[in-house]
Formats: structure tokens, C-alpha cells, sequence
């Protein structure tokens, strides 16, 4: 019989907090009654079948004892197997009704993983393909939000010969990342590219925005299954004075990932901007095509409300945030899971390939000479 993975870790900057969010959902999933399995994805890219009530220390050293391998396979009939070598004999499939998906940054959460489970037909949770791989781009979100005409700070691709339009100083992030890492504020442009060769989360690419002192950072999650839902708005606290950025230590350090990270929650804002925060979240759904639960970010400055990021596979997938409808961790698990099904990421369909072309193209010799 088929039952529910969770799947959590992956070769990212994030993998520690992917196993603290896929272990918080495992033990949700299971105190709930609902028999789940767990699968670790390594530092080095490999697949394990793990213990469902692990704790996070139980990785420290990286694969937990106890861990059995696993591949993923592609094609018609892929997913995940089990056993094939020595005494274990025979690969068994593992029965896998939908995957919960708690792999946050890195190929977990821009596309790769979902285009494999896409391949290999194991139904999951959170964004497909697309929207995977425009949440975790900085740049390509916020031209989308931009050319929307949604309101949004500029945001320009950084490269060491480039200059923007707009002054310092300066935030720098990694174009493909998210959680806070990697991120500088520098004063010049010499210095923000500089960057580029002294930080190594910016290789893969990076953008350049004004860094505006003096906002503060909303937060509000959203699904999209069994109907349109918002969450309460959230208000992060940063470490220490309005300079400092909202910072990957002010998440995660707690030890709970997003969980214990200080927060106002819900956030005292004027009714105004809490009605334009809901309004914007609504208006992003359709371009960045929410599926699972989606951590939307936004900065506010005096009563400028700036549409920032999105979060398409949030820390602790934001379950802490529902408090207003207030919406048990179990229960939005169960929904994912049932989108995942009900909601399919893709669809592939071969019509119209037809053998016309191929009958009507002649040599192919002929057409290279």
C-alpha cells in the first residue's frame, strides 16, 4: 500500500534547515495518524531511507546510522527503489503516494528535483517546475512583479563591469538562493562588485537593489488548495538595530527553524497596509502560480509597501504563520498532499508529433551541406 514520503535535506546552503522542517513534518504527519515514511538527500546528492522520528542531531555527522540507500529513477515505470546489491538482492519500488517536499534552496527548490520527480511520476508538494525556478530567481521575479505593475524596489543583475540607476547604498544578494545567505550591504558599486569574487554564494550570479534602512519586513503565506487562503501577517525582528538586514542567524539559529525565530505575529500594522498586503499576496498567486505553501516577503518603509520575494518552499513551510484561520501543521500537510495529487504538477503530451516532419524532411546529409 502506498503512504506519503517526506522528503528532506539536498546539496544545498540549506540542507541543515531541510532536515529540521522535514522532520518537524514527519512528526506532524505521524502524531496525526498518518503512517509517512522519510527520505534524506544527502550533501553529496545520494538518497536514504531514514527513521521518521529522528532528531536533527541524528545528522550531525551526515548520514544517519541506520540509513538504507535509495535511487531515484526516471521514466515509466521510476521513482523511488530500494536493496539491487549484495545480500539485499532484488530493487524493490517503494510505494509512494505523494512526496512532501521540504528541500529548501539549491536544486530542491529551483526546479531540478521537481523536474526529476516530474520524470520519475512521484506526485509532490510545493511549486512545479516554473514556479520553482522563478521563485528562487531574484532577478526574473522581480521583473515579473515589476512588469505587473505591482510595486517593488529595482532590482538590476549585478556583473563587474556594470553600473545601475539608482544610488547607494547598496543591498547585494545571490540571484539564486534565498534564506538570507550571501547577502552584503555595501556603500559603493566598487565595493558591491568587489563582492563578486570575494563571496562565493555570488558566483552563480547576483543582483544589486537600494538598501532602505529604515524598513521593516512583513511576512504572509499562502495556499492556493482546497481555496485561496492567507495567513496572518508576520513582523520578523532583526538581531539588533533598523540597519541590519533581516539575517539568516535572526531565522534559523533558534534551533526550530522558522518556528523560533522572533517575530510580532500577528503583526500591528494600520488596517490600510494590512489590507494592501493581502491585496498584493492575492495579485501574486496568479503570476507566480502558488501551489503547496508559498512564503511571500515584502518591506515596508513609512507607508511605502514594496513586494520583495517569494519563498516557494518556506522555512518550516511556514506552518507557524496560520494562526488566523488558525490551521493545524497536520492538516495543511494533508492538504499539500492531496493537491499534490489532485493538482499535478505537469502534464506531458506528444500531439501533434505526427511523423509529418520527419517524412517531409529529407536527408539530413542534405540539409548540413
Amino acid at each position: 500500500m502506498s503512504e506519503p514520503v517526506v522528503i528532506f535535506g539536498g546539496p544545498s546552503p540549506e540542507h541543515d534547515v531541510s532536515i529540521l522542517t522535514g522532520l518537524q513534518a514527519a512528526r506532524a504527519l505521524g502524531d496525526a495518524g498518518t503512517a509517512v515514511s522519510a527520505l534524506y538527500w544527502s550533501k553529496a546528492g545520494d538518497w536514504y531511507e531514514v527513521d521518521a522520528t529522528l532528531e536533527g542531531e541524528a545528522f550531525l555527522e551526515g548520514v544517519p546510522r541506520g540509513a538504507k540507500p535509495v535511487r531515484l529513477i526516471t521514466g515509466k515505470d521510476g521513482g523511488f527503489v530500494a536493496g539491487g546489491k549484495g545480500r539485499v538482492g532484488r530493487e524493490r519500488a517503494l510505494e509512494v503516494s505523494a512526496a512532501v517536499n521540504c528541500c529548501h534552496g539549491g536544486p530542491g527548490e529551483d526546479g531540478t528535483l521537481q523536474g526529476v520527480l516530474d520524470l520519475a511520476g512521484v506526485p509532490y508538494t510545493g511549486p512545479t517546475l516554473a514556479g520553482a525556478a522563478l521563485g528562487m530567481d531574484k532577478l526574473a521575479f522581480a521583473a515579473v512583479v515589476i512588469a505587473s505593475g505591482l510595486p517593488s524596489l529595482p532590482r538590476r543583475g549585478l556583473t563587474a563591469e556594470g553600473a545601475v540607476d539608482f544610488e547607494g547604498p547598496y543591498i547585494v544578494k545571490p540571484r539564486f538562493g534565498g534564506s538570507s545567505i550571501g547577502v552584503d550591504i555595501v556603500e559603493d558599486m566598487d565595493t558591491a562588485r568587489a563582492r563578486l569574487t570575494a563571496n562565493t554564494h555570488l558566483r552563480a550570479g547576483a543582483v544589486i537593489e537600494p538598501f532602505r534602512a529604515e524598513s521593516v519586513d512583513l511576512e504572509i503565506a499562502i495556499r492556493a488548495w482546497p481555496s485561496l487562503q492567507l495567513s496572518a501577517i508576520d513582523r520578523p525582528l532583526r538581531a539588533s538595530s533598523a540597519s541590519d538586514i533581516l539575517g539568516y542567524a535572526d531565522k534559523y539559529a533558534g534551533g526550530e527553524g522558522m518556528v523560533s525565530a522572533p517575530r510580532e505575529l500577528p503583526a500591528k500594522l494600520p488596517s490600510e497596509i494590512e489590507k494592501q498586503v493581502r491585496d498584493l499576496a492575492v495579485a501574486v498567486v496568479g503570476l507566480a502560480g502558488i501551489r503547496g505553501i508559498a512564503r511571500l516577503d515584502f518591506l515596508l518603509e513609512g507607508d511605502q509597501l514594496y513586494v520583495n520575494e517569494i519563498n516557494t518552499i518556506p522555512g518550516s513551510l511556514a506552518w507557524h504563520l496560520w494562526i488566523d484561520p488558525e490551521i493545524p501543521f497536520s492538516t495543511l500537510l494533508r492538504d499539500m498532499l492531496d493537491e499534490a495529487v489532485e493538482r499535478p504538477s505537469t502534464h506531458y503530451t506528444s500531439a501533434g508529433a505526427d511523423g509529418s516532419a520527419l517524412r517531409a524532411a529529407g536527408s539530413i546529409g542534405g540539409k548540413l551541406g
